[in-house]
């Protein structure tokens, strides 16, 4: 199981490392398809309802540039959860140590220029980890069997004196700025926004471990 992921996950590192291509690239299209088994590889290897397959579905609208380093992230969790023995969500079990791997993707992906990437990446473990601090500090993190959104869950951890106000602020904006990233608004923000986003998390995960 683990060395389909590997396999795939080598090949999609592989496509990032050619640097940034332009929609109708050959690239493109190679990202879609890669993007597309690595789904495929996570939901063989999940059951329904997991939290893997509840990220990748928040991922399904992206951009090609967005999705495949998305469903990477997810993968790249799963991987390393099935060689670490865990049966259990990652909500449960996820820890800061264990996204500063995704951080430092996102750090390297910046560095080559993908700052919309790293962007996505870095929101994702923003959003795990906020998932996370709701299991530790029994918030609920769904209602009516559904999951709640970041922005609510963010809002009840205020509530529930995680954490105050200005922080509470600080998470609205990073999420938003996943949100433009993720719905290809690559305009409206810049690298320094997304090297600041990266660091801001960074902190964030340390300061507030789950």
């Amino acid at each position: 199981m683990v060395k389909q992921l590997d396999e795939l996950l080598g090949k999609a590192k592989a496509l990032l490392d050619k640097g940034v291509w332009d929609y109708g690239d050959p690239e493109s299209a190679e990202a879609d398809i890669l993007a597309n088994r690595l789904e495929a590889a996570v939901a063989r290897l999940t059951m329904p309802g997991s939290v893997y397959r509840d990220q990748l579905k928040r991922g399904s609208g992206y951009s090609s540039k967005g999705r495949l380093p998305h469903n990477m992230s997810v993968a790249y969790t799963l991987r390393d959860d099935l060689n670490s023995g865990w049966t259990e969500t990652v909500v449960e079990l996820v820890h800061a140590d264990t996204y500063s791997d995704y951080l430092e993707m996102a750090d390297a992906l910046l560095a080559k220029g993908y700052k919309d990437a790293a962007a996505v990446i870095t929101g994702t473990s923003l959003e795990v980890h906020v998932r996370a601090l709701c299991v530790k500090n029994g918030v609920t993190t769904a209602v009516a069997g559904k999951p709640k959104k970041a922005d609510t869950m963010n809002a009840d951890l205020k509530k529930a004196g995680v954490y105050d106000g200005l922080r509470q602020k600080q998470v609205t904006a990073w999420m938003d700025l996943r949100n433009k990233a993720a719905h290809g608004n690559y305009g409206d923000y810049d690298k320094d926004e997304v090297r600041q986003f990266i660091d801001g998390v960074q902190a964030f995960l340390m300061k507030y471990p789950a």
